[in-house]
């Protein structure tokens, strides 16, 4: 055992410090620690009535494995107390310090993994904080030029997994933001990744189009002929695609039984698809950083925060599957 997977609960008033809380309860056989306040999760653990054990992180030790009610703690202190379900903007610089010290954490090969929760990006910005969400914090953090966003269902079943070639965008600005150069590094980190971390010799990427019907021979849209499709039959010397494809069949048992990840041109093209079988249970995976990095697929709920009824299933696939890949990549 020599992993150690660090987890930012995210927004304080939100369910992240719950559903840690909540996974804490289980034993694991990695080291599991939070970047959090001690007060928060102690305060939050008493407010759920549940066992919460905070041992402090040596990082010059040995990685140990968690007992039930456990979780090794690296405190970062709060600007001011936080009460469940409330936003409070001081407190939006406490979230982006765990970011940071995760970061250092794992670019000093200290942790394995950083597996993220839910933050309430409106706090953040209404604090005078630029922040437009992990995927681009963490980019930009470790200097990474391109990273690619992609949702996974759980990580020892047959997965399904869906990549996103542009990823928080209005909708009027993604066709300009699909560009050849775009799509040959997008498509590029996801092959290498799916090679790297998850095991697969050879994966087989399924590329939609941009438009209704790919496009239907240009009559709906031409970027699928001027972009989407020159990139294809470039890049297949390289790697197995196919594409670019309706996305409204795309994900039909046809294409996915033999497909190992999707590539959707924008959010909501590929992500409803996901999230409608496995919401909850579903994996945001980072690809391209120099580290492991998942996350859950839902946000702060605040409205259920410090009530335990916040389901924690997505925080313990998340910490699964950043497992997972650890293991894989060693």
């Amino acid at each position: 055992m020599n992993r150690r997977l660090a987890i930012t609960p995210g927004e304080p008033a939100g369910i992240g410090p719950d559903i840690t809380i909540k996974i804490a309860q289980n034993a694991c056989n990695y080291q599991r620690i939070a970047i959090a306040d001690p007060n928060l999760l102690t305060a939050r653990a008493e407010q759920l009535k549940l066992p919460l054990k905070l041992i402090p992180i040596d990082y010059q030790a040995p990685p140990q494995g968690c007992r039930a009610g456990e979780l090794f703690l690296e405190a970062i202190k709060l600007k001011t107390p936080c009460t469940p379900g409330k936003l409070d903007k001081t407190n939006a610089a406490y979230v982006i310090n765990t970011l940071e010290r995760a970061v250092e954490r794992a670019q000093q090969h200290q942790i394995q993994a950083l597996i993220t929760g839910p933050v309430q990006k409106s706090i953040i910005i209404d604090s005078g904080i630029a922040f437009s969400g992990h995927t681009e914090f963490l980019a930009e953090k470790t200097q990474t030029p391109m990273v690619v966003m992609m949702l996974a269902t759980q990580a020892t079943s047959p997965a399904l997994r869906v990549a996103l070639a542009t990823t928080h965008l209005p909708l009027a600005k993604v066709s300009e933001a699909i560009t050849k150069e775009r799509l040959r590094s997008v498509l590029r980190i996801l092959n290498n990744d799916l090679k790297n971390h998850f095991g697969i010799k050879q994966p087989k990427i399924l590329v939609c189009g941009l438009n209704p019907h790919a496009g239907e021979g240009g009559h709906l849209g031409l970027e699928e002929i001027t972009t989407i499709s020159p990139v294809i039959n470039e890049l297949k010397a390289e790697m197995q695609l196919d594409g670019p494809l309706p996305a409204d069949t795309a994900f039909t048992a046809k294409y996915l039984q033999n497909a190992d990840a999707i590539l959707a041109m924008y959010h909501d093209q590929g992500l409803p698809v996901l999230k409608s079988h496995s919401f909850g249970e579903a994996v945001n995976i980072t690809l391209g950083l120099p580290f492991i990095r998942t996350s859950v697929d839902h946000g702060t709920a605040l409205d259920l925060a410090g009530t335990g009824l916040a389901d924690s299933k997505s925080l313990a696939c998340a910490l699964d599957y950043a497992d997972h890949l650890t293991r894989q990549s060693a």
